[in-house]
């Protein structure tokens, strides 16, 4: 009888581990297809942008190997980039990737050129030098190695989730860590764009393809996305959903709409005007191209759940809401006569400019700033902001900079209504702090802007809540 029962239990451990591993191979993950807008001025080419996949299964220790994700890890980021240590890939965590600080915790409220470089190199010191080795003096290397970490900081990403399964990740992961990782780049046929398709491509084959028309041939991010829609509307068990990463409020400049190969030739005046002038049956061609591929009717924003770096994704600010922050802001600051009709960002990015990048006893980011005859640390996360020991009016200048940076007129609807309450909140505790004239203190005290209920269609919200999660599954 006892060794009846020894056998019935082994047994019924042996059916649980198979049935663990086998809903182990069936548990639900997802692919991510980056489109991130394009910045700076080099050419037409550069505007199309740059894209990535995020594989919220797949994680590294290493840059160059990838493993399955642990319990509460968040995944990673693959992309290829031309001139980083001659490789065609690199797999950086998600929240490196997006704002080169590895805890969501530790993102900067407002940034500028001095402190992305210090968090980058930070970040590059501690985990990328198998990739971007310091120099011989010991100063960071030049090329593209910082396009790998912080690109929340340059530009505004957009997301096309499906769900995917743990088994194919562990098929992704055999056949990208036993395959060579050397890098042939070639701007027409072997892109990031075309990285990106390989990759979404191999959960669902023929997926994705480049358009011969409104991109010539070449594979652009912007098409990727436009296929990754068409794949989520033909496929509904995917349970496909947008995200939108939002740039970083600071003095960086702000990133442009990525376009086609055809619509940034149709839309670049220095081409497109000389073209008609000397040739106006080619630029009428292009017209064609442009109005018959319905490239610019594309907004990759349109019914997208926004990004938050630790957390699920979040409803977007409503316009009414937005129009009603704004007033109360524009109200504190007309009540208070030192930023009364001035541009607060400017003001306070031209301060934090002649600050220094330094971090606090936890890590987390502040600036080393002279106020008055002495020098402060101001705290620039949203956890040390107000615990730092800096004088309020910084405090208060470093939120209403923000804030106005978030909620400028015209400016798309990229930022949470969680967010902004969130930093409603902060700048009323420094206002309450500050030594300021009793009309200001009035106004803050009264400052209470409704919150109301984005709307969104019903299975948007739905869906993105299974797919892009930054604080792991």
């Amino acid at each position: 009888m006892l060794r009846l029962r020894v056998k019935f239990v082994r047994h019924a451990l042996g059916t649980l581990v198979v049935l663990l591993a086998v809903f182990a191979s069936q548990a639900q993950t997802s692919a991510t297809l980056l489109l991130e807008e394009p910045y700076g001025k080099l050419g037409f080419f550069t505007g199309t942008g740059h894209a990535a996949v995020y594989l919220s299964g797949v994680c590294t220790d290493n840059p160059l190997v990838l493993r399955r994700c642990a319990p509460g890890e968040s995944g990673a980021v693959l992309s290829r980039y031309d001139g980083i240590g001659e490789y065609d890939w690199v797999a950086i965590p998600l929240i490196p990737y997006l704002y080169a600080v590895e805890r969501p915790e530790d993102v900067p409220l407002f940034a500028d050129a001095k402190m992305v470089a210090f968090l980058r190199d930070r970040y590059r010191r501690a985990h990328l030098e198998d990739v971007a080795p310091d120099l011989a003096n010991g100063e960071a290397p030049d090329g593209n190695w910082y396009e790998l970490v912080g690109t929340s900081y340059d530009r505004t990403v957009y997301g096309f989730t499906i769900e995917t399964t743990a088994a194919q990740d562990e098929a992704l992961i055999r056949k990208y860590n036993s395959s060579p990782n050397r890098s042939h780049f070639h701007l027409v046929s072997r892109n990031c764009a075309d990285f990106a398709k390989d990759v979404i491509n191999f959960y669902y084959p023929k997926a994705l393809h480049r358009s011969l028309v409104a991109d010539i041939g070449i594979t652009t991010p912007k098409q990727m996305a436009k296929r990754m829609v068409k794949l989520g509307s033909r496929h509904p068990e995917l349970q496909f959903s947008r995200l939108v990463i939002a740039q970083v409020p600071g003095s960086m400049p702000r990133s442009t709409v990525a376009h086609g190969v055809v619509e940034s030739f149709f839309k670049s005046k220095k081409y497109i005007v000389p073209s008609a002038i000397f040739s106006p049956i080619f630029a009428g061609c292009v017209a064609a191209v442009y109005v018959g591929t319905g490239t610019g009717r594309f907004d990759p924003a349109r019914n997208a759940m926004v990004f938050s770096a630790g957390g699920d994704p979040e409803l977007p600010l409503g316009h009414e809401d937005r129009r009603a922050y704004q007033k109360e802001l524009a109200a504190l600051l007309s009540a208070d006569r030192e930023t009364s009709g001035t541009r607060v960002d400017k003001q306070w990015g031209r301060l934090q400019s002649k600050a220094s990048a330094e971090l606090d006893p936890q890590g987390r980011p502040t600036l080393l700033m002279k106020h008055g005859e002495r020098f402060v640390n101001v705290g620039l996360a949203a956890d040390n902001v107000l615990s730092s020991g800096a004088p309020p009016a910084l405090v208060q200048q470093l939120l209403e900079a923000r804030l106005q940076t978030e909620l400028r007129r015209g400016a798309p609807t990229r930022v949470s209504g969680a967010e902004i309450a969130r930093d409603w909140r902060l700048l009323q505790e420094a206002l309450n702090q500050a030594d300021l004239p009793q009309t200001v203190q009035r106004r803050a005290a009264q400052s209470q802007p409704p919150l109301m209920e984005a709307q969104l269609p019903p299975r948007t919200a739905r869906t993105a809540e299974r797919g892009f999660r930054a604080s792991g599954r």
